[in-house]
C-alpha cells in the first residue's frame, strides 16, 4: 500500500472489508485486483442511471460499494449515465426504458450529484471522488465514427450469449437496448484512458456488461482491468430491496419524508437485520456483531441501531433526531407531534363539500395512486383523527380539524398530518 493512505476500517483490506459485510459476489481475477489494491491508489467506478430526480434505496448497495473503495484510501468515480439514459438499460427489464428528453436528464443528473455527495468526499486530491456524465464523450461522438472505431472490437454472437440481453430477447429487444452494453464498455475504456480507472462494479446482473468493458479496455489501451459484482438484494420476505406498502423508497426528502425513510428501516424483517447492518451502516464489525446476538423483543435495539445509522448518512444527525421523536411521539406518548410528517391544505379544499379522502391521501404521499388507497381502506386499514374510515366515498371537511390539523393513519405505523389554514 502507498505511502501516507490510511486505512481506519479495521479490516486489513478492502476485500477483506467487502467480503465480511456481504458486497462479494464474483470478480474476474481477485488475486491480481487484491495484489492492486494494495500496492497503490486503484480508481474504481459505479454507474447510475438519471431516470429520475432521485435514487432509491436500491442504490445504496452501490453507493455504498464507492464509500468502502474510498474509505480505504482508493478513488471513486461515479458515472451518472446522461448518454445511457437516452438508450436505456435492458439489464433486469422485461420491456423497453421510456425515453428521456435532454431538459429531463440534466434534471435528474442536478438531484443525483447532490445525493452522491452526501456519501463521498468529491474533490481534486489524488483520493477524492470523481462525479462524471458520459454524455462528456459521447454526445459529439458521431454515429459511423463511432462504429468505424470501435464495432470491430464486438461479437454479435457473445452480445446475444450475455443475460441481460437473453432476457430482454424473450420479450423484445429493441436494437437501441442492444447498443446499451457498447457504451457501457466504451465508457469503462475512456476512464481507463483518461482517468486511469482499474476497476468496475457493479450488481450481480451488470455482469455481461462489466466483461464486455473490459475486453473493450484491454484491447484498446493494453492496460489490465478488472471486475467486482454485488450480490442482488432481495429482502428475506422475497420482495425487490427499496420497495415499500407505498412503493419505492427514494433518497430524496421531498420524495421520501425523512420520516418514512427512518420508519423503513424500523420495519424490517429480523431476518434481515444483520444482513441490513454490514451492507448499510460504516459500524464497526464488533459493535455489529454484538447486535447480531441479540433475539427476540432486543432485535428491536438492532433494527434502532440500523435506522439511526442509515439515516444519519444521508439525511444527517438533526433530521435522524427529529424522525425518532417523532416516532416516540405516535409509538410512545412522549415528544412533540409536530415532528409527525405534515403537509398544508389550504382551509378553502374542505370547503362547500369537502376535500375527497383518497384526493388527499394520495397527495400527502400516503400512497402513490386512488386505487391503492380506495383498496387500503376497504381493508379498513385508514384512520382519519383515530376513528377507522369505512367509506370510500368519505370527505375530509372543516369538522374533521383538530388544532389546526387532520391526523391521516394507514395501518399502524404509517402517519401523516394535514395543516390546514
Amino acid at each position: 500500500m502507498e505511502e501516507g493512505m490510511s486505512n481506519d476500517t479495521g479490516f486489513p483490506t478492502l476485500l477483506d472489508e467487502l467480503k465480511w459485510r456481504g458486497f462479494f459476489e464474483q470478480c474476474t481475477d481477485e488475486d491480481a485486483l487484491a495484489g492492486l489494491l494494495d500496492e497503490e491508489t486503484v480508481t474504481g467506478y459505479i454507474g447510475f442511471d438519471p431516470t429520475a430526480d432521485s435514487l432509491h434505496i436500491g442504490s445504496l448497495l452501490p453507493i455504498m460499494g464507492l464509500v468502502h473503495l474510498q474509505r480505504h484510501g482508493h478513488r471513486p468515480i461515479a458515472i451518472v449515465g446522461g448518454a445511457t439514459a437516452m438508450v436505456g438499460d435492458p439489464t433486469g427489464r422485461t420491456e423497453l426504458r421510456r425515453m428521456l428528453t435532454l431538459e429531463q436528464i440534466e434534471e435528474n443528473l442536478a438531484g443525483i450529484k447532490a445525493q452522491l455527495a452526501h456519501y463521498i468526499r468529491f474533490g481534486d486530491g489524488p483520493r477524492d471522488g470523481l462525479m462524471l456524465n458520459n454524455a462528456d464523450w459521447m454526445k459529439d461522438y458521431g454515429y459511423l465514427a463511432f462504429l468505424r472505431d470501435f464495432g470491430s472490437h464486438f461479437s454479435v454472437n457473445q452480445m446475444l450469449a450475455r443475460d441481460s440481453v437473453k432476457t430482454r430477447m424473450e420479450h423484445g429487444l429493441s436494437f437501441i437496448e442492444f447498443n446499451y452494453m457498447i457504451l457501457q464498455a466504451y465508457d469503462f475504456m475512456v476512464l481507463n484512458r483518461d482517468f486511469g480507472c482499474r476497476l468496475q462494479m457493479g450488481g450481480s446482473d451488470q455482469w455481461g456488461n462489466i466483461c464486455s468493458g473490459i475486453d473493450l479496455t484491454r484491447r484498446v489501451t493494453r492496460d489490465e482491468v478488472y471486475g467486482l459484482t454485488f450480490p442482488l438484494m432481495m429482502t428475506a420476505a422475497g420482495t425487490k430491496m427499496g420497495k415499500s406498502a407505498s412503493g419505492a423508497v427514494w433518497l430524496s426528502a421531498e420524495r421520501t419524508p425523512v420520516y418514512d425513510f427512518y420508519q423503513y428501516w424500523i420495519n424490517v424483517d429480523d431476518r434481515d437485520v444483520s444482513r441490513f447492518l454490514r451492507l448499510y451502516t460504516l459500524m464497526p464489525r464488533e459493535r455489529i456483531e454484538e447486535l447480531e446476538r441479540l433475539e427476540g423483543a432486543d432485535v428491536r435495539e438492532a433494527k434502532r441501531e440500523l435506522a439511526r445509522a442509515v439515516t444519519t448518512l444521508l439525511h444527517g444527525a438533526e433530521a435522524t433526531e427529529a424522525a425518532e421523536k417523532a416516532a416516540a411521539a405516535l409509538f410512545a406518548g412522549a415528544a412533540d407531534a409536530s415532528t409527525v410528517p405534515s403537509s398544508e391544505r389550504p382551509a378553502a379544499d374542505l370547503a362547500g363539500e369537502g376535500l375527497a379522502l383518497l384526493d388527499a391521501l394520495v397527495d400527502c404521499g400516503l400512497f402513490q395512486s386512488k386505487g391503492e388507497a380506495r383498496r387500503m381502506v376497504r381493508q379498513q386499514a385508514v384512520r382519519v383523527n383515530g376513528e377507522v374510515v369505512g367509506d370510500e366515498l368519505r370527505l375530509l371537511t372543516a369538522a374533521d380539524v383538530r388544532d389546526g390539523r387532520i391526523a391521516l393513519q394507514v395501518g399502524k405505523k404509517k402517519h401523516h398530518h394535514l395543516l390546514v389554514g
